[in-house]
């Protein structure tokens, strides 16, 4: 059987993978599903060291059980398949996808419509985030906004400084869009200073070639840079 590679250089699978689940892996990704008995028809490997494989694949939350598969008498045959962690290794292309849309509606004059779509995502998780942190103060309500920020896929980190407190961004999930407009950062921060109770200031920006957005908390809203940023970022 001929192999040509589902991952590219800069994939993620692989890591802390052998070269024969990244194969297993491949494989399940190609059929959708299959069983023992169609594993081994196309990797030389023994019964059981394939079972071990499937085994270490499923504890790592890479690969489950979708059902059985009965083939004429005797016992029915397990169906594997990827899981949703498992397909998240492989490349994928939403956000260059999403920066081309980004791109089209400004290009054609609907940067509108952008603007409009992030302040209705915004809008979608506003109650839900609020009462997250109605009942908390100080300390643990900052903590809870970072939280929150790093189950959006920020990475956030609450820093102490000399004046005060500092929220870090060490991840953009939105990359992709924010390379076009600077509009998501204007939504999500104006939330974040909602569930904060205070205002921010912008200390350094990743588009600006900084390795982290961070942002002074409490210091006055007239000077936050990121809510004045224009639309569309210098090229």
């Amino acid at each position: 059987m001929s192999r040509h590679p589902a991952s590219d250089p800069d994939s993620v699978l692989g890591a802390g993978l052998g070269e024969s689940q990244q194969t297993i892996l491949e494989l399940l990704l190609r059929s959708g599903e299959a069983t023992l008995a169609d594993l081994e028809a196309s990797l030389e490997l023994a019964t059981e060291t394939l079972r071990d494989h499937l085994k270490a694949l499923g504890a790592k939350g890479l690969v489950e059980r979708a059902g059985v598969r009965r083939e004429g008498p005797g016992r029915p045959h397990v169906v594997y398949r990827l899981s949703s962690a498992g397909l998240d290794l492989f490349p994928k292309r939403e956000g260059e996808l999403l920066r081309e849309l980004a791109t089209f509606l400004q290009d054609s004059g609907n940067v509108h419509l952008l603007e409009a779509f992030f302040e209705a995502r915004v809008q979608r998780k506003r109650e839900v985030l609020r009462r997250r942190v109605a009942h908390l103060e100080g300390v643990e309500r900052t903590e809870e906004v970072a939280l929150i920020l790093t189950e959006e896929g920020f990475m956030a980190e609450i820093e102490s400084t000399a004046t005060g407190s500092c929220l870090r961004l060490c991840h953009c999930p939105l990359r992709e869009v924010v390379a076009v407009s600077h509009l998501p950062c204007r939504a999500e921060m104006a939330l974040v200073e909602e569930l904060l109770g205070e205002p921010l200031q912008r200390l350094s920006f990743m588009p600006d070639g900084a390795s982290a957005c961070t942002y002074s908390i409490g210091e006055s809203k007239a000077t936050n840079e990121e809510l004045e940023a224009p639309d569309t970022p210098a090229n």
